[in-house]
């Protein structure tokens, strides 16, 4: 193997929720690796103003949480002749509240948000890859996927499912030729994080309990998304890579 088997050349990525944050930092990585990258979001604004930082970026707005919606863009978009090798799942969003007091309908925007969508998209661009023989899923985990905190226990049930969902999708579709796996980080610079970061306390907390003694910056998930959609995990299925600055190997 040689590093070649990085090259993401010729390749097409779709990222949901890519207009900031996580998603636009692994859309940047992909482009940089060689992939065609197509950004999808809500806020046709910001969504349009993230594809201008990206030389030869695509956009492709639809609502995640919306099976019909995702359905007729993802297709619409294969029509036209514009196969999607990579898929990363990442949109997603948080609320947070004591579980005794947590409103019904915040739990049920996570539900949808965080894990119904990849549900819709993974399943309307696994069928064309299925057709295909060959993809890359790539679903946004979290370190919440195997740890708990207080005040977020409907987000951490949605992160978990994500990673059983990425071991689903895996046990069904490896056989057609996929690889669908996840990126579980720790707790990163984003605009989802603004309140903890600007909160003393908390920052002061986590720099004690990360081994690596610091947030992490979203650039630094772009090698494990690159290595995900490339060749070189060929064989790597139904694994949940934990980016997190070694806080879930330590008590």
């Amino acid at each position: 193997m040689s590093f070649t088997h990085f090259n993401l050349a010729g390749r097409r990525a779709l990222i949901t929720g890519s207009s900031q944050g996580i998603g636009f930092s692994l859309a940047k990585g992909l482009a940089e690796a060689g992939a065609s990258v197509v950004l999808n979001g809500r806020d046709a604004a910001k969504l349009k103003a993230a594809a201008e930082a990206i030389p030869g970026a695509e956009v492709l707005a639809f609502d995640a949480t919306d099976h019909e919606a995702v359905r007729t863009a993802v297709d619409g978009f294969e029509v036209s002749g514009k196969a999607i090798d990579i898929l990363v799942n990442n949109a997603g969003m948080q609320h947070r509240g004591p579980l005794e007091d947590f409103p019904a309908d915040a739990f049920e925007r996570l539900l949808q948000t965080n894990i119904a969508s990849v549900f819709h998209v993974g399943q309307a661009v696994a069928r064309h890859m299925i057709g295909r023989g060959r993809g890359k899923i790539i679903n946004i985990a979290s370190v919440q996927t195997a740890l708990a905190r207080p005040s977020i226990a409907p987000y951490t049930a949605t992160k978990g499912a994500v990673g059983n969902l990425t071991k689903g999708m895996a046990t069904d579709w490896a056989k057609y030729g996929l690889n669908c796996n996840a990126i579980a980080p720790g707790y990163f610079e984003t605009p989802l994080n603004a309140a903890l970061m600007a909160d003393p306390a908390f920052s002061g907390w986590l720099e004690k309990r990360t081994p690596a003694g610091r947030w992490g910056k979203v650039e630094e998930l772009q090698g494990a998304c690159i290595f995900l959609a490339s060749d070189a995990a060929s064989f790597v299925n139904g694994h949940i890579l934990y980016v997190d600055g070694g806080i879930t190997a330590s008590l």
